[in-house]
């Protein structure tokens, strides 16, 4: 399915710090005077500033997806159950993909969320942006100072040292997936809402009061670039097949496949929600395009939530 674009959705967010929070650099400069620790940086808008790259948010947003699907599904595979499932990506050696060679086969025997991020065997559905500071919302950096205790003999074992940390500003980032269905969109839709709710948190010492952040959901935009509107503009055409839909339905992947290529990845072919959003034309007038703006992207998870939870109940 990555040779093909059938929908594609970007959220638009900031992540702001609830408290200290901090990124380590993967290496110390050889500046004395500067901490011992220090936040990840990198050249954007003409200067050198502090970021939260990309891939560290992916890894924290992945491994509490994977958390929830244990949750509610299961750790491991189960072929006598249709329970979504997540496995762990670091330890797994995927055997059951082993002399596989068609990539549906690959994709309808990995877990859930390999689904998803992608694993040795398949690329991710998912990307994410490095989230940049806000020009218009100054940083605030401070440094800390903290030590290491010995557990056996309750003294200093390493330290003092000291880390740098970013307590305010405004970090804006973007999500995309595509080819997604309206349960992996819900997915997301509740990491995102556990992450401004404190459950887990970015970076280092987490466990020590670091990492809480709010999330502000800016907009999102359902996108189906081979799609485009009837002439009365009430309706969803799929170019180049008798398929249509309501201008204000969300649409999943299984929704534009022919039933014998949905089977093939294990894509449900009804895989729609009716919406408050009425479909536009996207740039250029080709393609069409659904956009929850702020104060309302809650609904477009909340009703892909809804699909997240047909799959669960459906699967017992």
């Amino acid at each position: 399915m990555h040779k093909r674009f059938v929908n594609h959705c970007t959220i638009d967010l900031s992540i702001i710090p609830d408290g200290p929070i901090l990124i380590k650099s993967g290496k110390e400069g050889a500046d004395p005077t500067k901490p011992d620790m220090e936040f990840v940086e990198t050249y954007h808008a003409g200067g050198r500033s502090i970021y939260l790259p990309g891939s560290s948010l992916k890894g924290a947003i992945r491994a509490h997806a994977e958390r929830i699907v244990r949750t509610v599904g299961r750790d491991k595979r189960d072929i006598k159950s249709n329970l979504p499932w997540a496995n762990d990506p670091l330890n797994d050696k995927y055997e059951y993909l082993k002399d596989i060679q068609s990539t549906s086969e690959i994709y309808k025997l990995s877990s859930f969320t390999d689904q998803m991020f992608g694993n040795t065997a398949i690329a991710s559905r998912i990307r994410i942006e490095d989230a940049h500071p806000d020009s218009s919302q100054p940083l605030k950096i401070e440094e800390r100072n903290g030590v290491a205790i010995d557990r056996v003999f309750g003294s200093v074992a390493v330290g003092p040292f000291n880390y740098q940390v970013c307590t305010a500003g405004v970090f804006n980032t973007k999500i995309h997936l595509k080819n997604f269905t309206l349960a992996q969109l819900g997915l997301i839709g509740l990491v995102l809402r556990d992450l401004n709710d404190g459950w887990f948190g970015l970076g280092f010492a987490k466990s020590r009061g670091l990492g809480t952040v709010d999330v502000k959901l800016k907009e999102a935009v359902v996108q189906y670039p081979g799609c485009v509107l009837s002439e009365d503009k009430q309706q969803i055409h799929a170019l180049g097949s008798d398929k249509n839909w309501n201008k204000t339905f969300l649409l999943g992947v299984g929704e534009f496949l022919q039933a014998e290529e949905a089977n093939l990845y294990g894509f449900p072919q009804s895989d729609h929600q009716d919406s408050p959003v009425a479909a536009q034309e996207m740039d250029l007038g080709f393609g069409v395009q659904l956009t929850w703006r702020e104060g309302i992207v809650h609904d477009l998870f909340e009703r892909c939530v809804r699909s997240w939870s047909k799959l669960l109940v459906g699967a017992k």
